[in-house]
């Protein structure tokens, strides 16, 4: 089984100094077709203007992983971490019991970035915090994994059986591997690929439910790629 969603499917929020696209069912955007994908719950491309942000706020068994592709962010939190989050790099943070924090540009320019949640594999675990640089990570094949349950391979770690791949692509055709048992959906971040013969552009999204073999080739692409466990968020 494919499905495909097009970039201008998804919900859109423009408060000014935030510009927001919502993959799945967020704020006051509401689909019920769309309430997220197995555990995966929320994937928001966000652009925030200069001198603006998220002002601090908590939240709760949770797994939030922010990816900046442009610009920079500003992050504090109630575990005691200041730090700032450069284009490049990707932060992991496990609210568990409860977290507060806040976000805001801390470029000279807009900041562009994904923010993706992800239910917990276990509930009430103690809040904690990770960030890396995705050039200490390893790629293998045109895919670096950025998230894994065991951290393997210097990923980041996460409480929840899901690994999330950054995909960039070339002229050659990609082999991803799956053997049917999970489900998979992409995002694509930038550029356009071929996906099982389906052509994707920026913002376009696939999920795959027992597809034995994934091929993707494209130029200047890139795509985000969750392998997830087979059941339902909603």
């Amino acid at each position: 089984m494919i499905e495909i969603r097009k970039s201008d499917s998804r919900g859109v929020a423009d408060f000014g100094w935030l510009k927001s696209k919502h993959t799945f069912s967020f704020g006051s955007w509401y689909d019920p077709r769309f309430m997220g994908v197995s555990v995966l719950r929320v994937i928001n491309e966000d652009r925030i203007a200069v001198g603006s942000g998220f002002d601090t706020h908590g939240h709760q068994n949770m797994e939030i992983i922010s990816y900046v592709k442009t610009g920079a962010l500003a992050h504090k939190d109630s575990m005691g971490n200041v730090e700032t989050i450069p284009a490049g790099d990707v932060q992991r943070m496990s609210a568990g019991t409860g977290v507060l924090h806040s976000e805001f540009n801390a470029a000279d320019g807009e900041t562009h970035f994904f923010q993706i949640w992800i239910l917990p594999k276990a509930n009430d675990i103690a809040p904690s915090y990770e960030q890396r640089s995705i050039s200490q990570m390893h790629t293998a094949n045109h895919l670096t994994l950025l998230v894994s349950p065991d951290g393997r391979n210097n990923s980041l770690s996460i409480n929840q059986d899901v690994s999330l791949y950054r995909v960039t692509l070339g002229e050659a055709l990609t082999e991803i591997p799956s053997d049917g048992s999970r489900c998979q959906f992409f995002q694509v971040v930038e550029g356009s690929c071929t996906m099982n013969d389906r052509e994707l552009w920026a913002g376009d999204m696939m999920y795959l439910e027992d597809e034995s073999r994934l091929t993707v080739s494209g130029i200047e692409g890139e795509l985000l790629y969750f392998d997830l466990p087979r059941y339902s968020a909603a």
